[in-house]
């Protein structure tokens, strides 16, 4: 039922490091850029970090440099390595799909991502 499938959140002390993986069956990922997206209680979801079909990757200015995004084509699996961490990256985490193969660049409008998982909670203490 559940088509792609984020796991690895956690509690943790500020400072530490999660990696996210996001797992999808039924939905090749090679030719697919993927984003990572994040939700706090009582705010909008945002965006966190993407990866086009190429690799070529982006990120929110409040992670750049704490964070990477990769993928292992092998294992149809995309990741989020989380390091440095803050309070203020507590949230669910949430992966999502490109609607469009062969995209060039990672699409403005969260509507485009067609396939999102159930997300993870990342919960960081001070």
């Amino acid at each position: 039922q559940v088509q792609l499938a984020e796991s690895g959140g956690g509690l943790v002390q500020a400072g530490a490091s999660l990696r996210l993986s996001c797992v999808a069956s039924g939905h090749p990922l090679s030719v697919f850029a993927m984003g990572w997206f994040r939700q706090a209680p009582g705010k909008m979801r945002e965006f966190v970090s993407g990866i086009t079909w190429t690799d070529t990757t982006y990120y929110a200015d409040s992670v750049k440099g704490r964070f990477t995004i990769s993928r292992d084509r092998g294992k149809n699996t995309v990741y989020l390595q989380m390091n440095d961490l803050k309070p203020n990256d507590t949230a669910v985490y949430y992966c999502a799909k490109d609607r469009r193969t062969y995209r060039p660049t990672l699409a403005d409008d969260q509507n485009e991502y067609d396939l999102w998982g159930q997300g993870t909670q990342v919960t960081v203490s001070s």
